[in-house]
């Protein structure tokens, strides 16, 4: 029994101290690191590879533009069958539940059902597209950007951490360079900033080109759209609390 509580109480010290080295290194990046932009009229799309990434990267600058009418698509590129999800949902609705979860959120936020776009690429698979398929895909990214015409697009960080977040940076940016269209890449990161932030430090000093929006009295919308995600916010590191209910939004651009 001692030894079970000992484990139990190292666990959650180490979680704490992990959660306190985030939020220092949050803040530092706030603070100190990143250059505040003020909000545009350029209209947008948001690239999320599952469903939820859209709202914890970028919901408070999707819900500032919408406030103002300015146009906004978001697109999905996979279907997030393997995300989390409650067991009473069986598994072949997991992907019909996901996409009603985003639809309330992005409800919330003012994007209109005819301005999401839910590609149904396997939850998983986008870093191991064979290269058949993955011309398939950017040929449609380019379709997709080519019919709205953005003037900026939002896509997970290069270094993000996670295969299917890296992949769709990849795609996205293949398509815009296909497209022939002069159009702004601005990467939010979801996983890379709480996975050992520390560590990333390095990385971060050599980067000059991070970004603060201050997304204000709208943050309060972008709370109630990530719990929209009733499957998902149970499951989130602590250490994402600070950077999801921000009253900033972080972008690094190329």
């Amino acid at each position: 029994m001692l030894k079970q509580s000992l484990n139990k109480l190292r666990i959650t010290l180490g979680a704490a101290v992990r959660d306190a080295n985030y939020n220092v290194f949050y803040n530092w990046l706030v603070r100190f690191k990143s250059k505040p932009i003020e909000a545009n009229n350029k209209p947008a799309i948001v690239f999320s590879p599952h469903q939820d990434d859209e709202t914890i990267g970028c919901g408070g600058t999707i819900a500032i533009k919408r406030s103002q009418g300015i146009p906004v698509k978001v697109v999905f590129l996979t279907d997030g069958r393997f995300g989390s999800k409650p067991d009473w949902v069986k598994p072949e609705n997991a992907i019909q539940f996901r996409q009603e979860e985003a639809m309330e959120a992005l409800d919330i936020l003012g994007i209109e059902p005819s301005q999401a776009l839910y590609l149904g690429e396997t939850d998983g698979s986008l870093g191991q597209l064979s290269p058949e398929k993955q011309n398939l895909l950017i040929t449609k990214l380019v379709e997709i950007i080519q019919s709205f015409e953005p003037q900026e697009v939002y896509v997970p960080h290069y270094h993000d951490g996670h295969p299917d977040h890296e992949a769709t940076y990849s795609l996205v940016k293949s398509a815009i360079q296909r497209s022939k269209m002069q159009i702004d890449m601005l990467q939010y990161p979801i996983w890379m900033l709480w996975r050992n932030p520390l560590s990333k430090h390095e990385y971060l000093h050599k980067n000059s080109h991070l970004y603060r929006l201050s997304i204000g009295s709208l943050k309060q919308k972008k709370h109630q759209a990530i719990a929209a995600y009733k499957s998902q916010t149970p499951n989130l590191p602590s250490s994402f609390n600070q950077a999801i209910y921000s009253s900033y939004e972080l972008f690094f651009k190329d």
